[in-house]
């Protein structure tokens, strides 16, 4: 196969609503040793100490349960490319540390092996790089933490929480729910700090200065208190022009705090 015929073969693969059969065929015929190499390089052997789940099963399960999106699909298959070569055994068991980082490297260059679209490389090895931020979630998350996760995400963070989601193929039935959970309270507090960020952010379109030399005054509450209209009457009828603004604050200043 030509690298078109290798990158159509994996692509049609991925895009089935179910990719498990396609997968194992891939595997299995040999043809995933061309294709994508490190793909079946995932059947880690296990020894009888040292045990850790099937990363090649584990991996086309999680792959199965997005949806037949191409950079979804492909981040998936990739996540935890990087395992087999940051393996180590210790006196804690079997550690992968920093194999998100190794496994970005990796997916960069296979997919421009395969000269799938920069804008797809982009985002797949970038998917792959942040695919483990979400473990330390439940551990306790500052919302600056959860500012960094959204921040470091950009627009692929709807991408990346389902990533997220799908990484999960316990058979425990709490730990499934548990994590769902804690991924529905992120996102829940995603969409809170969101619109606090939104609020904070307005501004009236005249600030305390301008009041105060409007009205020969000093400062005092009745500037916070025509602040507070200025910023009311923004949200409710949007930006208004300089003189439709100073107008309508000189009616308000005339009713509630005295004549102009």
């Amino acid at each position: 196969m030509n690298i078109e015929e290798q990158r159509n073969r994996l692509s049609s693969v991925l895009l089935v609503e179910d990719p498990t059969d396609g997968l194992w065929e891939l595997c299995d015929s040999g043809d995933a040793d061309l294709v994508i190499p490190e793909l079946p390089a995932l059947r880690l052997e296990q020894d009888p100490v040292h045990k850790h789940k099937d990363v090649l099963a584990h991996t086309i399960k999680v792959t199965s349960k997005t949806r037949a999106d191409l950079t979804l699909r492909l981040a998936a298959l990739f996540h935890d490319i990087g395992k087999p070569a940051t393996r180590r055994f210790g006196n804690d068991g079997v550690t992968f540390r920093h194999h998100e980082a190794v496994g970005a490297k990796i997916t960069r260059s296979r997919l421009r092996k395969l000269e799938f679209e920069k804008e797809i490389v982009d985002n797949v090895t970038e998917l792959v790089r942040l695919s483990g931020r979400f473990k330390g979630y439940a551990d306790g998350w500052s919302d600056a933490a959860v500012r960094r996760y959204c921040r470091d995400a950009g627009p692929l963070l709807g991408l990346l929480n389902e990533l997220v989601r799908s990484d999960c193929t316990t058979k425990n039935k709490h730990k499934e729910a548990k994590l769902q959970a804690d991924i529905d309270e992120l996102e829940h507090r995603i969409v809170d700090l969101a619109h606090q960020e939104r609020l904070a952010a307005e501004r009236p379109q005249l600030d305390g200065n301008a009041i105060m030399e409007r009205y020969g005054i000093s400062g005092g509450p009745e500037v916070g208190k025509a602040l507070k209209f200025l910023l009311i009457l923004k949200r409710t009828e949007g930006t208004l022009s300089v003189d439709e603004i100073e107008s309508r604050l000189d009616t308000w200043w005339a009713e509630n705090i005295g004549t102009p």
